[in-house]
């Protein structure tokens, strides 16, 4: 859960910055550390303006779906737009401050980017990704206001649902326990 959603025009100023930062630093550079395969199934956690969200379609392919979530209904409504114009009819959205609605073990990643830091029961929203997830599952985390790798591995792994499978450059992918 999230305190509360950005107000419209906060999200605007971010969605506007984050034109310049994926210009610099495209979101497939990103994503190329998870391993994403055409077929997949995805969930973009706190989808913000939808960066990986489309570029992850592209990777799932026809066969896959990508599910963004986000607390903002702007965030939303940005997303479906952006598919619409890309002509990206495997991704669907969703509107929620948690729970996803989707069923037990159906997810073969989830992209947990940059929100950690920002959520009031960040232990609620792990158990709901866990609960998602299959069994081998990719839990992918970046969080650019936890620095310190120490804190990253408390909070992901402290209460035992997640382990670390790899560190890459830009990312940790954390297995399903």
């Amino acid at each position: 859960m999230m305190d509360k959603p950005k107000g419209n025009l906060d999200f605007r100023f971010m969605s506007f910055g984050y034109i310049f930062r994926d210009f610099y630093l495209p979101r497939k550079n990103t994503l190329a550390e998870v391993g994403i395969e055409p077929g997949f199934s995805i969930l973009d956690y706190g989808c913000g303006p939808g960066s990986y969200t489309t570029v992850a379609a592209q990777l799932v392919g026809n066969s896959g779906k990508v599910y963004a979530l986000d607390i903002h209904p702007l965030a939303v409504q940005q997303v479906q737009k952006i598919a619409a114009k890309k002509r990206l009819t495997n991704i669907e959205t969703i509107l929620s401050d948690c729970a996803t609605g989707l069923p037990d073990e159906s997810m073969d990643v989830v992209l947990l980017y940059d929100i950690l830091h920002g959520l009031s029961e960040p232990d609620e929203v792990l158990a709901e990704l866990h609960r998602v997830l299959k069994p081998n599952g990719i839990l992918s985390f970046n969080d650019h206001h936890l620095k310190e790798e120490k804190e990253i591995m408390a909070r992901i792994t402290g209460k035992g649902l997640f382990q670390l499978s790899r560190k890459g450059e830009r990312v940790y992918n954390f297995l399903k326990v």
